[in-house]
């Protein structure tokens, strides 16, 4: 009988235990409750998920994250799977997919895996509901004027079906949410708004625009992108209808793969735009001729699913769940009031971000008082500070693992002598 070969010599270089070819044995680490010592020490000192170069310092994981080592080395160990046994172990892998999706339902609070779906990526998503939902000419879709180009190309297209897209200025209200609200009318369709604004790191009141939407009987669509991996999220307590975002940022992924929840009756308006063999209810049965559509959320995955996204993706959840998205969101949030206040404190710099926002985010952005932003940012680039220019000024974007001595060195570096 044939058994799962041993992986020794990659178990070896990655320090991880991993007995079997099957990918559903890499060994993660236990959850250990931190200290105050502890604590101050991971300020200081690497994280050993994160072996990033010493001459690096990683802010940018609104944009694009560095991955944690276990998922560096589930994707060696499943490459290595593939290259000697081809798909011997495709039903590991189905069960890896199916994992995912439960990950997914965890960090999310969804009340079932079956309204999760795997998609490329987040404009994707939002395409499936902008192109989905039967709309009337008159139409109106709610949004922000700060929104990523994702969350706002899909319904701008809507145009020559006679769909208006409503853009708010989130300052110009008592709140970012009344913004929202006074452009609502009977003829508003869908509010559509990202959880935490990309060039400024505004966090929106998903609870407060839900309970709105649900009292108006208005579709509630979150681009979550932001959100997921550095804050708590609960699609539930949001009343939201479809939420999506991609791997890449916040959850330490790779690119090409991405979540689209919705619920049962939202997914029931929309019209599918694509068809394939793995959005049937049977899925594997390939000799259904009279096949019918997937009850859950997986009609909306149409073919092949990306297994080798799926076991890096899975990876790095695993990081997260065990860690708990509330010590997660505690550590972003405490490195980014630091880095406000130093900001804050540093006469050559003027903060950007909205210190006294009542809802924090892992995003800050600031300027100087006297050098262009392309300046600075070509400083902080030449001098390994990875970081981004948004929001007319330098965006930070630590997550927990991030150290207050890295934060100090890389401020350091904005200093002119």
């Amino acid at each position: 009988m044939r058994t799962k070969p041993t992986l020794q010599l990659l178990a070896t270089y990655l320090s991880y235990s991993m007995p079997k070819t099957s990918l559903s044995n890499i060994t993660i680490s236990p959850k250990v409750e931190a200290s105050n010592q502890q604590k101050n020490l991971m300020n200081t000192m690497k994280h050993p998920e994160f072996p990033l170069t010493d001459d690096l310092i990683y802010l940018n994981h609104a944009a694009v994250a560095p991955w944690p080592k276990r998922t560096s080395a589930a994707v060696i160990a499943f490459a290595e799977q593939n290259s000697r046994y081809g798909s011997h172990f495709y039903l590991d892998w189905l069960d890896k997919e199916n994992g995912l999706r439960s990950q997914l339902q965890t960090l999310l609070n969804a009340p079932s895996a079956d309204d999760i779906a795997l998609v490329k990526n987040t404009s994707e998503a939002l395409s499936f509901v902008a192109y989905g939902l039967p709309w009337q000419h008159g139409d109106n879709i709610v949004s922000s004027n700060e929104e990523f180009p994702s969350n706002r190309l899909p319904w701008q297209s809507l145009a020559d079906q006679g769909v208006e897209f409503r853009q708010a200025d989130l300052h110009s209200a008592n709140t970012p949410e009344d913004a929202l609200f006074a452009l609502v009318d009977d003829q508003t369709r869908l509010l559509t708004i990202s959880s935490i604004q990309f060039a400024s790191g505004l966090r929106m009141d998903l609870a407060k625009i839900g309970k709105f939407c649900q009292r108006r009987g208005i579709l509630f669509c979150i681009d979550a992108i932001q959100s997921l991996g550095a804050v708590e999220f609960d699609v539930q307590a949001y009343q939201a209808d479809f939420v999506m975002a991609d791997g890449h940022k916040w959850l330490f992924g790779p690119e090409g793969l991405g979540v689209f929840y919705s619920t049962p009756k939202a997914r029931e308006r929309l019209k599918l735009t694509q068809y394939g063999w793995h959005m049937m209810k049977d899925t594997h049965n390939y000799e259904n001729k009279a096949w019918e559509i997937h009850p859950g959320a997986r009609r909306f995955e149409c073919g092949s699913p990306n297994m080798l996204g799926i076991h890096a993706l899975s990876a790095s959840l695993s990081l997260l769940l065990e860690i708990g998205m509330a010590s997660i969101e505690a550590q972003v949030l405490e490195k980014s009031a630091y880095l406000m206040e130093s900001i804050d404190n540093n006469d050559q710099l003027v903060l950007l971000s909205a210190k006294q926002q009542r809802l924090k985010s892992g995003i800050v952005v600031f300027k100087h008082r006297s050098l262009a932003n392309e300046v600075l940012y070509k400083t902080l680039q030449d001098n390994g500070v990875v970081c981004a220019l948004r929001g007319g000024g330098i965006r930070f974007s630590p997550h927990f693992y991030n150290t207050l001595t890295e934060i100090d060195r890389a401020l350091a570096l904005t200093s002119i002598k």
